[in-house]
């Protein structure tokens, strides 16, 4: 009997009581997922729809800026306006390199709805004021606070794991890639049909109006509205800064007065009008009440241990630092691995249009701005379908690696293949090219997106905005330098096409598969180390 009595006893202990508290939104979101064990598609969307609206500035003005710094007269020379456009690139990438870590320690503090919801209505401000810039100063100066104020893109990914269950975590972050990729096509698809609007549509735009005078602001106004309308939809998205642990220390600490005769401080009060420095004071200040009484008996353990459902997470969400996320390994190496992935893509992105508009008789296609235009598109709309129906399926066949390899490997091929494109007929020619660049950037929505699961699986929830907030700062440092290497690279190309050995347009393209190379080779240990929780999903 007794026997029997110890082992029906086992699964008693070892089953973990779920505790919500009414009123606490992170408590809401945690009871939500508990019930609902399907995948969030409206949240999904949501965030889907706010991440590809927030990333639409970074490449918007690639198609025109060349007409704008033309425009501003900053250029004493047409052979200057390159130089001049890359510190308007530039000044984006910067802002956001000196800022994201802060972003993250922020939305770790103060929760994530309202760094998201700063970040969307700084850029309703600034990207306003860039289309009617009318000095180069101004034109920088925007940009600068664009990239400054940006605070959702490591954000959004922390907020994407924690609104689904761990199953669907592949899901969540393959779709805010995916939107991240269809917004640097969406993007320049705006800026190239809605700038100078006065000489493509005349009939509308007249060109005494005012956007005449201000050739540049109808993509800027066109984005501004979407982002207004965004920012009216954050009224529903859901904020779960957790009260539940809050209320457990108080409740903690009452019980512990009570057990030593001692008066307890009053609980404080809690309401939706609650400051979060007042919520922050009511979480620390229980904490050191705690630690002023020094427990060490075992009654006041088990105490600690039935109010606190998971003694480690507490211990880690009070004694990690941020510097202590530069010594996690498996989370900077899953880091190092995307920003050589962004470095790649940023350099991609910059070569692909200038080589395809080139002249053939300079290795390039020839295409025209419409064209380069439509193989965006397409590439646009396949990395969606991609993403959303295809990707989670190789993460569960493959796992996260050996996903990463494949398309590491993939991308190194197509590349090679680039250059001899040139010599197709234009029917063979659309065609094929639409093909390699729907796979090239299926590969790198790929990478990216299996290294933002490992960055995220690397850290407690408490730091994922943080850790999220770092590897958006190295990888907006790495993409600094990414333009300006690529343009130098293709400058020196189109002087070297007729080389002995081998020609500049192949010596580009090789360079580039050489920069994946490093990718994969970054896939192998000791380069890239894994939690347990990450390696129990993925093949090594």
């Amino acid at each position: 009997m007794a026997g029997g009595e110890g082992k029906a006893a086992v699964p008693l202990l070892e089953k973990k009581t779920e505790v919500y508290f009414d009123g606490c939104p992170g408590c809401a979101m945690d009871r939500r997922k508990a019930e609902n064990p399907g995948i969030p598609y409206d949240l999904f969307f949501h965030i889907w729809v706010i991440n590809l609206v927030t990333c639409m500035p970074l490449s918007s003005l690639f198609p025109y800026l060349y007409f704008m710094i033309r425009d501003l007269h900053i250029a004493k020379r047409v052979e200057d306006i390159g130089f001049y456009a890359g510190f308007v690139g530039v000044a984006y990438m910067l802002g956001r390199t000196l800022t994201s870590i802060i972003w993250g320690i922020l939305a770790d503090h103060i929760g994530r709805k309202p760094v998201i919801v700063i970040t969307i209505f700084s850029m309703l401000v600034f990207n306003t004021l860039f289309g009617l810039s009318m000095h180069y100063w101004m034109a920088i100066a925007t940009r600068f606070f664009l990239g400054f104020l940006h605070g959702s893109l490591g954000t959004i990914r922390a907020y994407a794991v924690e609104v689904c269950r761990p199953e669907h975590h592949a899901v969540g972050l393959s779709l805010v890639s995916t939107s991240w990729a269809v917004a640097l096509i969406i993007g320049p698809a705006i800026g190239g049909y809605l700038a100078q609007p006065t000489e493509k549509y005349p009939k509308l735009f007249p060109m005494n109006s005012f956007f005449g005078r201000f050739p540049y602001f109808l993509p800027s106004l066109c984005m501004s509205v979407l982002y207004f309308l965004i920012l009216i939809s954050c009224i529903w998205l859901p904020s779960f800064y957790s009260l539940g642990h809050i209320i457990t220390l108080w409740a903690f600490l009452e019980a512990l007065c009570s057990m030593k005769s001692i008066s307890a401080p009053p609980t404080p009060a809690w309401n939706n009008s609650t400051s979060w420095l007042q919520k922050k004071r009511a979480a620390d200040e229980p904490i050191w009440l705690i630690m002023q009484f020094q427990l060490l008996e075992d009654q006041a353990t088990d105490l600690l241990m039935a109010h606190l459902s998971n003694s480690e997470d507490f211990v880690k969400k009070h004694n990690t630092s941020t510097w202590s996320l530069f010594k996690n390994w498996p989370l900077m190496s899953s880091i190092i691995l995307f920003c050589i992935t962004c470095f790649d893509d940023m350099a991609y992105s910059e070569i692909f249009p200038l080589w395809a508009e080139n002249n053939k008789k300079y290795g390039g296609l020839g295409f025209s701005t419409e064209d380069v235009g439509n193989v965006l598109l397409v590439t646009g709309s396949g990395v969606l379908l991609y993403q959303t129906f295809v990707y989670p399926c190789m993460i569960k066949v493959l796992g996260l690696i050996n996903t990463s390899r494949v398309a590491a490997i993939l991308s190194m091929m197509l590349l090679l293949t680039y250059p001899p494109m040139a010599n197709l007929s234009k029917p063979w020619l659309y065609c094929t090219m639409n093909i390699a660049s729907l796979l090239k950037n299926n590969c790198v929505a790929t990478i990216v997106t299996c290294s933002f699961i490992l960055q995220n699986s690397s850290v407690p929830q408490d730091q994922r905005a943080t850790a999220n907030g770092i590897a958006t700062t190295l990888m907006s440092f790495s993409k600094t330098f990414a333009p300006a290497g690529a343009g130098i690279m293709f400058s020196w190309a189109q002087k070297h096409q007729h080389a002995f050995f081998i020609p500049g347009d192949q010596i580009l393209f090789f360079l580039l598969a050489m920069v994946i190379f490093v990718e994969f080779i970054c896939t192998f240990k000791p380069f890239l180390a894994m939690t347990k929780e990450s390696s129990s999903g993925s093949c090594h």
